[in-house]
Order: structure tokens, then C-alpha cells, then sequence
């Protein structure tokens, strides 16, 4: 999880300053002001460092948010290719909950990078869709292929659309890591941690029911995350 980052500067700036410092305070003014707004002296303001430190690393700031998608896609995407190969033959339903726990595993601790990404996204990108496409892309059809193979296998109605389905899965996992952790335990005893879980089991089970083609087979036993 990335360090607390300082509002602003205080005292001297330093003269070396470590590049993911630099990302962590990138990926902070980004969420906060969109691509178009931040700027590099906003970055380096929020970093503690002179803004020369950060050309220093990177072309621009454009560079800064490639910077960042890679340095939490690529471990993600080959994790969510894993669960999309046809010779894994386990239920449907488990393999889903798998994606679910891959998101849990790279976004819990880091609202930050959700925050980044869906911004840009309603936002369009300003100009740098093709960067967030390349990391979204293959992930979406990682997962729409567990739908497409759930259907071959007889364990997903044929009527339903894949693409669409990969959307509603993944959307409401964001809402979940977001929303729940905030909410559910002011209504509830559970902790965060809790309320999250709870949240992603009952998600997959609304979703399974909608897509299943025996809709009242009963789930098999999910396991829970390593946490």
C-alpha cells in the first residue's frame, strides 16, 4: 500500500528522491485532478521534491502514468490469462470467484489506482486510451473467455453475453473494494475486511443465478483469500 504523501512541501527539497515516491504522488494528484489538470509542479509539490527531480526519471507525465499502469498490470493480467486456460476444467463459479480474488488481491489496499483508472476512463483518457485499453483489454478477455468456455461446458445459459457479463462482474468488485468497507460495517458488526468478503459472495451468488444454466444448483464451497 503506498506510504502517506505529504499536501505539500516543507522545509528543504531533496536532492535524490526514490522513483516510486514519485508514482505515489503521481497517482494521487491524478486521482484528484485528471490527467489534464495535474501538473508536474503539482506532482513534485506533493512528492516534497524540486520538479527538475522528476524529469530526472521521466519524460513527462504521460510517462509517469504508463509508469503506473505497469507497475500493477502485468502481474495481474498474467495471473487473470492463468484462470482463462480451457484446460482448467474446474466449475465455472469457482473460477469466477477467482477473478474476483485476483482484483481483491491487486485493489484492496489501493484505492488510489481504482480511483485513477475509472476516472480516466469516464473522463476518455485525454488522449491516452489506448495506454488504459492496453492493460484493460486483455483482462476483460481473460474473463469473457471463462464466460464463453462456462457456456460450451454446459454451465452457462447460451443466451447469455459474455462481454456483458465480464462488465457487470468486474464493475460491481470495484463498488465492493470502494463502497462496502465504508458502509456495510455501520449497518453490520463485521470489519471492513469482513464486509468485503461478505460482499463478493454474495455478488458472485446474484450473478451466478442470473447466468447459470441450473439456477438452483447450489454454488460450490469458495475458499477465502489469502489476506
Amino acid at each position: 500500500m503506498p506510504s502517506p504523501l505529504p499536501s505539500r512541501s516543507r522545509g528543504p527539497k531533496p536532492t535524490k528522491v526514490d522513483p516510486d515516491h514519485l508514482l505515489d504522488a503521481a497517482q494521487a494528484v491524478f486521482a484528484e485532478e485528471g490527467l489534464r489538470a495535474a501538473s508536474l509542479r503539482a506532482i513534485a509539490r506533493r512528492a516534497g521534491c524540486d520538479p527538475a527531480l522528476i524529469y530526472y526519471h521521466f519524460a513527462s507525465k504521460e510517462a509517469l502514468f504508463l509508469a503506473l499502469l505497469n507497475r500493477r498490470f502485468p502481474a495481474l493480467l498474467r495471473d487473470m490469462a492463468r484462470l482463462a486456460e480451457p484446460t482448467d476444467l474446474r466449475p465455472t463459479p469457482l473460477r469466477l470467484w477467482d477473478v474476483l480474488l485476483i482484483y481483491h488481491r491487486y485493489f484492496k489496499d489501493d484505492p488510489g489506482i481504482r480511483a485513477l483508472i475509472r476516472g480516466e476512463i469516464v473522463r476518455g483518457a485525454e488522449g491516452l486510451g489506448h495506454l488504459i485499453e492496453d492493460q484493460i483489454r486483455p483482462m476483460v478477455g481473460s474473463i469473457r473467455q471463462i464466460f464463453e468456455q462456462g457456456i460450451a461446458r454446459g454451465e452457462v445459459r447460451p443466451e447469455v453475453q459474455p462481454l456483458l457479463a465480464t462488465f457487470f462482474l468486474a464493475k460491481m468488485q470495484l463498488e465492493i473494494l470502494d463502497v462496502l468497507p465504508a458502509v456495510l460495517p455501520l449497518l453490520t458488526e463485521l470489519p471492513p475486511e469482513g464486509a468485503v468478503l461478505t460482499g463478493m459472495r454474495a455478488w458472485l451468488e446474484i450473478l451466478w443465478r442470473g447466468v447459470a444454466l441450473d439456477a438452483s444448483a447450489p454454488l460450490p464451497t469458495l475458499p477465502s483469500p489469502l489476506v
